[in-house]
């Protein structure tokens, strides 16, 4: 199934968009269905989709060193969407015998955060939908899902097909989109998304049309081999640290107490907060990452501007632990909800 991260809003706590979980009943038999995409909107897509290789950075500022195109400041990060599974296995060959899709090959370089030298042995993650629109979200074959290490020049590659557009639960179309989750010692883990230029889709869609979107969407290339590519170089930023013992405080099982059946999970893997979140069934696969913004405040990454989604934490001297979890969309409407943690 593809990603649930863009809804509607609608009065009275309808839908809510927590950048993890959705409070509505029909929302969630509507998740249940598989969800199809229009061949005609793939044919569409993938005739409009630009060809000429081209090295683009998601850094803020782009320059030619006569050779390829360098960044010089760090990547910007994007959502990591519902579907996030961990342990993917180490491969680089994701091409399915017999399933269809244009095959692409997606390679870079990993920087530390001069944007100059190489980072190596960083683990990258990537991940997307098959040509059907789908996630690989139970399978041990971890479809379209795989792992790798650069190499002692900071280069990563895989060997995959284009992901394509698809139809977000009967809302909003989102754009063909990689994810990526890049691990290195030292930084903070970075999360983002690759778009891809001339998708239809992307004006209609929040965080490809970020400001700090514009230098991911990508054009995708011909090589002289005839090969499909799209290379992108990162740059890791540095990690606001957090006191280990205070993370450790904030982990267990909450209950919101505006709707006692919306409960929540707050757990460490990787050495970061995560939080899984329960409206009737669990939510995600996995869960979702959170940022530490200083004083006791945790934020979804890769937010677009005029949207917030927060959460404050305040431990009482008796031990108990209350989370105020406070979202604004990006029509400046604020909704605030209170979770305690269960004794």
């Amino acid at each position: 199934m593809g990603d649930l991260w863009i809804l509607w809003f609608r009065p009275a706590f309808s839908y809510i968009f927590l950048g993890i979980c959705f409070a509505d009943t029909d929302f969630y038999r509507r998740i249940e269905r598989k969800i199809d995409i229009c061949c005609v909107q793939r044919r569409s897509f993938i005739k409009n989709i630009s060809f000429g290789v081209v090295a683009v950075s998601a850094s803020g500022f782009i320059h030619f060193d006569g050779e390829r195109y360098v960044g010089d400041c760090e990547t910007t990060t994007d959502i990591i969407g519902p579907f996030y599974r961990p342990n993917a296995p180490v491969k680089t060959n994701f091409i399915i015998p017999g399933d269809p899709g244009i095959p692409v090959e997606l390679s870079g370089v990993v920087r530390h955060v001069d944007c100059t030298t190489p980072y190596k042995k960083a683990k990258v993650e990537l991940w997307h939908c098959a040509n059907s629109g789908l996630y690989d979200n139970d399978s041990d074959e971890f479809r379209y899902r795989g792992t790798t290490f650069t190499d002692e020049e900071g280069r990563y590659f895989f060997n995959t097909i284009l992901p394509v557009p698809y139809n977000a639960a009967g809302g909003p179309m989102r754009p063909a989109h990689f994810h990526l989750m890049i691990t290195a010692d030292g930084y903070r883990p970075l999360i983002t998304q690759l778009y891809f230029t001339n998708d239809p889709y992307i004006e209609e869609d929040p965080f490809s049309t970020a400001p700090a979107a514009k230098k991911r969407i990508l054009t995708v290339g011909t090589a002289s081999d005839g090969k499909k590519k799209v290379v992108y170089d990162i740059s890791m930023a540095e990690k606001l640290d957090v006191e280990p013992a205070f993370i450790e405080k904030l982990t267990g099982n909450y209950t919101c107490q505006e709707q006692e059946e919306f409960t929540c999970t707050f757990f460490i893997w990787n050495k970061r907060l995560w939080q899984n979140t329960v409206y009737g069934k669990k939510l995600d696969p996995f869960g979702r990452p959170l940022d530490y913004i200083g004083n006791n405040t945790f934020q979804s990454p890769g937010q677009p501007p005029l949207m917030s989604n927060t959460r404050l934490f305040e431990i009482s001297d008796s031990g108990s632990v209350k989370c105020t979890h406070v979202i604004i969309n990006e029509k400046g409407n604020k909704h605030v909800y209170t979770f305690v943690k269960n004794k």
